[in-house]
């Protein structure tokens, strides 16, 4: 069987290094970008690909920094996977339908709950 016809986000099938990897939210992601950049302050010169990649995660960051704990404290009562977890928290659904339909494999895990907004 092939590795393409194994993996299944629907079903969560998506390997062992990715199921066991540590997943970030934007959010996450530019703060630590942020800070990297103001550890060093004397390196005024960041590449393209730092920047942009700043540039994109504040742009999609949908808390800041106090929220972003309490965005994964919420979202960690449903027992999600690290994966589901960080693509909720960035595409924050306003209903478990909504939720399910973005990552289906959290059906059983919210079925018969109600999403609590988070923005």
């Amino acid at each position: 069987m092939s590795r393409e016809k194994e993996e299944n986000a629907a079903e969560l099938k998506i390997g062992d290094e990715f199921l066991k990897a540590k997943c970030l939210t934007n959010c996450e992601v530019a703060l630590i970008l942020e800070r990297k950049m103001s550890d060093d302050p004397l390196n005024h010169q960041v590449s393209q690909v730092f920047e942009k990649s700043l540039q994109y995660v504040k742009r999609f960051s949908r808390y800041k920094n106090p929220d972003v704990d309490a965005v994964r404290q919420v979202l960690s009562r449903y027992q999600l996977a690290e994966f589901e977890l960080c693509v909720l928290g960035n595409l924050c659904p306003e209903t478990v339908e909504e939720a399910i339909a973005m990552v289906p494999s959290i059906k059983t895990k919210l079925e018969g709950q109600t999403m609590m907004k988070l923005y």
